[in-house]
């Protein structure tokens, strides 16, 4: 039975199901963040996953990607799937500007996340829904 970590539970906020994974908007309003996560028990790795998960998770990996893209025209997207902290397989995908306050480098502690106000986050899963439908 696939259940959420209770991290990304917390820090998150559910945008889309899809095939595989579940498409997750991180609360941090400094950077469009969307999180993909398998929703298969168990995974730490993408190597976990069988030969047709491994495609259907680039091909996911490609959509969000297209999806921030669209929504965002941001200099560069950074994908990511990490796991130091949270152990269940998920893959970032962050859409990046020359202007952000973390650039060149990583989004993680540089800065402490700024939460969605309730208006942001409302209006941000407008101009998403479309593209993750």
């Amino acid at each position: 039975m696939f259940t959420l970590h209770p991290t990304l539970a917390a820090d998150t906020r559910e945008l889309a199901r899809w095939t595989l994974c579940r498409v997750l908007l991180m609360d941090d309003a400094r950077y469009p963040w969307l999180i993909l996560v398998p929703a298969l028990p168990d995974l730490r790795e993408i190597h976990d996953l069988d030969a047709a998960g491994r495609t259907q998770l680039m091909d996911e990996i490609t959509r969000a990607s297209r999806a921030l893209e669209a929504a965002f025209a941001p200099d560069k997207i950074n994908v990511g799937a990490l796991g130091n902290l949270v152990p269940q397989l998920h893959v970032h995908v962050i859409a990046r500007r020359r202007d952000d306050n973390a650039w060149p480098g990583p989004v993680w502690g540089r800065h402490p996340p700024r939460p969605y106000a309730a208006d942001e986050a409302r209006d941000l899963t407008a101009r998403l829904a479309p593209l993750l439908a």
